[in-house]
């Protein structure tokens, strides 16, 4: 197998292949119809970067997955989960960080690079009230820049397309992949006490 080794292949196997568009729509703050797009998605992945190598993780909420401080600075809370911090530990070591904004229905994903720091601070925190709980911290993100995507992955995808959806019950359950991962696993227990268990520390 033939193996690219530098930006110079790259280039000439992509030559001509970048519009002007892919270029004029990178700008280093929320323009008002980005801060729309944006306010309109529950739902991003968020990658960061850390010694022990990256990171990428699923993060979601009603109402909007983050809240616009600023045209520059965003607010995202770090609510109940398996308490692994892969993201925090990284993001304290390396405020390196990125996010793909998804938004149901729409084919238009929006991306953002930047760089993050972690805050405990009781106003934030509490700025962020669900359900009279609070996250145990927030993730405070500066944009370096902001762009859309094409929307050519979702719709090769039909990722909004019921017709294509997955019926889950084909899928392997959560505590059958423990029990695969680990060999000795209750799973049927795992997932009958799971959606009563998730229901009650979603925040």
């Amino acid at each position: 197998m033939k193996i690219i080794e530098t930006v110079e292949e790259l280039a000439a196997i992509y030559a001509g292949g970048l519009s002007q568009a892919s270029v004029a729509k990178v700008t280093d703050y929320l323009t008002p119809l980005y801060r729309e797009m944006i306010e309109a998605s529950p739902f991003v992945a968020l990658a960061t970067v850390g010694p022990e190598g990256l990171d990428c993780s699923p993060r979601g909420d009603i109402g909007g997955v983050v809240r616009i401080v600023d045209d520059r600075t965003l607010h995202m809370p770090d609510w109940r989960g398996n308490n692994r911090v892969d993201s925090l530990s990284n993001i304290v070591r390396d405020p390196r960080l990125a996010l793909m904004f998804l938004i149901p229905g729409s084919n238009t994903t929006m991306r953002i690079n930047g760089r993050g720091v972690v805050t405990n601070d009781e106003a934030v925190l509490s700025s962020f009230e669900m359900d009279g709980k609070h996250p145990r911290t927030v993730i405070v993100i500066a944009i370096d820049e902001v762009y859309f995507q094409c929307a050519r992955a979702l719709i090769r995808s039909e990722l909004w397309n019921p017709e294509t959806f997955i019926d889950p019950k084909s899928l392997p359950t959560p505590g059958l992949m423990l029990k695969a991962a680990t060999g000795d696993f209750d799973y049927e227990t795992y997932d009958r006490e799971w959606p009563e268990r998730a229901a009650k520390t979603m925040w």
